[in-house]
């Protein structure tokens, strides 16, 4: 069983730039997992924002590309999100997520909160 634990998340002005960390736990093949962060607006169906699979294969929704960057760090069991020139649609909870390749099995964080409000 996999434990994520999301941080980072807050309330920040239009353009402006947060850095969002998810601490792995449960697992000592961190490597193996595809990590992701997925989003959810107000009102609105859960997106996939960024994937970071294990071999360093790296994908971003559209309308983050240029602005967000997904990385990891295996030796810390730590993926993260850094988000730049921030607008009012990134509103929304931030789920980070993880599945070991070749498994089904998707595990999910508790999700944090980024609000871009002027």
């Amino acid at each position: 069983q996999v434990q994520l634990v999301e941080s980072g998340g807050g309330l920040v002005q239009p353009g402006g730039s947060l850095r969002l960390s998810c601490a792995a736990s449960g697992s000592s093949m961190f490597s193996m997992y595809t990590m992701g962060w997925y989003r959810q607006a107000p009102g609105k169906q859960r997106e996939l924002v960024a994937t970071n699979g294990g071999s360093g294969s790296i994908s971003y929704a559209d309308s983050v590309k240029g602005r967000f960057t997904i990385s990891r760090d295996n030796a810390k069991n730590t993926v993260y999100l850094q988000m730049n020139s921030l607008k009012l649609e990134d509103t929304g909870d931030y789920y980070c997520t993880a599945r070991r390749l070749g498994t089904p099995t998707t595990y999910w964080g508790q999700g944090t909160q980024v609000t871009v409000s002027s």
